[in-house]
């Protein structure tokens, strides 16, 4: 049962009278104490009717919200607890209570790395503690994708604050194709993640191509206060529309790209599409043919390639010719048995 604020406000402001046996609480006191409390907290000026602290009182009672609140009338008008120890605020957590905190602290964890969440690191760690002594058979019902011992992770934290302060930074990178590390200014525009792996997205200086690199590929990320920072008008969504992954070419247009999907993965390409702009073209034989408006880049054929004989790109030519031709390299590993590292895979 949903609860709104200023309802909460009230359950509280009832619970504090009636564990006050030091005065008598009519109905009419209630309502001026709620009324008082909503103008304090909320400024609400209009007060609270009779009916509303009235149902109130019943919601208490009752264990819609697990309150069972032991409420009782004395004389017919006076309200108060019949266990004077008694109070909301103490009440325990239920199962469903605990399954959502801990699922609730799983998903807090996935944002280890940022400053800002440093600060509920230590309630992470309350809540951790109040789901594991409350309940001693505890397991999680949601399990995230995640790489453990990520390199670069460290990083982002620092690339966050450079991007929100526009600071131009001096990055000591190295791809996976250089031989040795290079350094470079970079004007950092935003942050992308993208198969759990990071992306910093910038440009090295005016009239530059927006650049892409890898966290995981960062050596050495230095300030470089003595620059002005460039920012660029473009926003990661724009960015990122016409693509699947990180691979974003200047020069290249989005294509229309037709691919079969079989019977047996349709079902799982239509209710996950492989990007937004995904139309299903035809239904043909079991399977489908359906569209996307994307560049042609390694990740769009690693995609495609991951479904293995359950998909078939129809069109454009260039794409067929591309996954054909990887298709065959692959078939071409597996025809020659005798390969130099046999000895290592005997009995396998």
């Amino acid at each position: 049962m949903p609860v709104n604020r200023n309802a909460l406000i009230r359950y509280r402001t009832i619970d504090k009278c009636l564990r006050n046996r030091q005065k008598l609480w009519t109905l009419d006191q209630l309502i001026h104490e709620c009324s008082e409390a909503l103008y304090e907290y909320e400024g609400i000026e209009k007060g609270v009717s009779k009916r509303t602290i009235q149902s109130d009182i019943q919601i208490m009672r009752s264990d819609k919200l697990g309150y069972n609140a032991p409420i009782i009338v004395k004389e017919k008008k006076y309200y108060t607890y019949s266990d004077p120890e008694y109070t909301i605020t103490n009440i325990p957590l239920t199962d469903q209570d605990l399954v959502m905190l801990n699922e609730v602290v799983e998903i807090l964890k996935q944002f280890k790395g940022f400053s800002h969440f440093e600060d509920m690191e230590e309630m992470v760690k309350k809540l951790e503690d109040k789901v594991n002594t409350s309940k001693s058979e505890n397991r999680s019902i949601i399990d995230f994708e995640k790489t453990e011992g990520l390199k670069g992770i460290h990083y982002l934290d620092e690339l966050y604050q450079a991007i929100q302060k526009e600071q131009v930074l001096k990055i000591t990178y190295q791809s996976f194709r250089a031989r040795k590390p290079g350094q470079f200014e970079f004007h950092p525009q935003f942050l992308k993640e993208f198969n759990n792996r990071w992306f910093l997205i910038g440009v090295k200086g005016e009239g530059q191509n927006i650049m892409v690199i890898a966290l995981d590929r960062i050596k050495k990320i230095e300030s470089a206060n003595d620059q002005e920072y460039i920012k660029i008008d473009i926003t990661a969504k724009e960015y990122f529309k016409e693509v699947i992954g990180v691979t974003v070419s200047p020069t290249s247009r989005a294509r229309k790209v037709k691919i079969f999907v079989d019977r047996r993965m349709a079902p799982y390409v239509v209710t996950k599409p492989l990007h937004p702009s995904q139309k299903i073209e035809m239904i043909i034989n079991g399977g489908v043919i359906i569209s996307l408006t994307v560049q042609l880049n390694f990740e769009l054929e690693g995609k495609i390639l991951s479904f293995g004989d359950s998909m078939k790109v129809i069109a454009p030519k260039k794409l067929v010719t591309q996954i054909n031709k990887k298709l065959r390299l692959a078939i071409k590993n597996y025809e020659n048995l005798n390969y130099p590292y046999n000895e290592h895979v005997k009995g396998n």
